[in-house]
């Protein structure tokens, strides 16, 4: 399978992939219907991690409330006065006017300058992530102005390859739950619960699947 082949690839290229993917197709197309039809349809392709924590978390600021193509735009600036590969230490040495001038709001300014000075400080406990459980992860992240539970989760789910976590807030899940289990009937949280109930333990590989349903291009972070 594919992911077989970009884990064997990952040290080249830095991308990992879940050794669970197989195991979590198998369970989701044996207990849901849904599931049974949808995922056969995206052959090879699967969830991928790609960079470091701090890369992917400041991405994640400087993609809040703009398109994919102006975040993109920002972010090649922002990389460029790093020179090289962006660091935290990096972030608290630039000058504010050389950030605004690559495209970034005074806030989200603020929001990189604390998240910068959370990984510096050591204040977070990124060699621990691996063994600490979602929710303890998540109230680690959430104290970072500027992250919020669902950039928690999609951090979780796109970095860390967690198998098991339900954005809920998240309004493409909700669409995908909508168009594929109520033929695009507008359902609540409560019911997307119900729905997610039987993909646990592998909520996060059902919840790909349903981005793809929507858009066939995987999602990178």
């Amino acid at each position: 399978m594919e992911c077989a082949r970009s884990a064997m690839k990952k040290v080249a290229i830095e991308v990992t992939t879940p050794a669970y993917w197989q195991e979590a197709c198998a369970h989701l197309m044996k207990k849901d219907r849904v599931m049974r039809k949808l995922i056969p349809q995206f052959g090879d392709a699967c969830l991928q991690s790609r960079g470091d924590p701090f890369v992917t978390l400041a991405r994640s600021v400087v993609g809040q409330q703009i398109s994919v193509a102006a975040a993109q735009t920002i972010w090649d600036r922002f990389v460029k006065i790093g020179k090289g590969k962006l660091q935290p230490s990096k972030v608290l040495k630039m000058k504010v006017d050389d950030m605004r001038a690559c495209g970034l709001s005074a806030r989200k300014i603020e929001y990189l300058v604390d998240l910068a000075l959370h990984f510096d400080s050591g204040a977070l406990h990124v060699k621990l992530w691996e063994g600490m459980d979602d929710e303890a992860i998540i109230a680690e992240l959430v104290a970072i102005r500027g992250i919020g539970r669902w950039t928690a989760e999609m951090f979780l789910i796109f970095h860390l390859l967690r198998p098991n976590v339900l954005p809920l807030d998240d309004i493409g899940m909700l669409r995908g739950i909508s168009e594929n289990y109520f033929s695009g009937e507008s359902v609540s949280r409560s019911e997307a619960k119900e729905v997610a109930a039987g993909w646990a333990p592998y909520r996060s590989v059902a919840v790909w699947y349903l981005w793809r349903s929507l858009d066939p291009l995987p999602v990178a972070y």
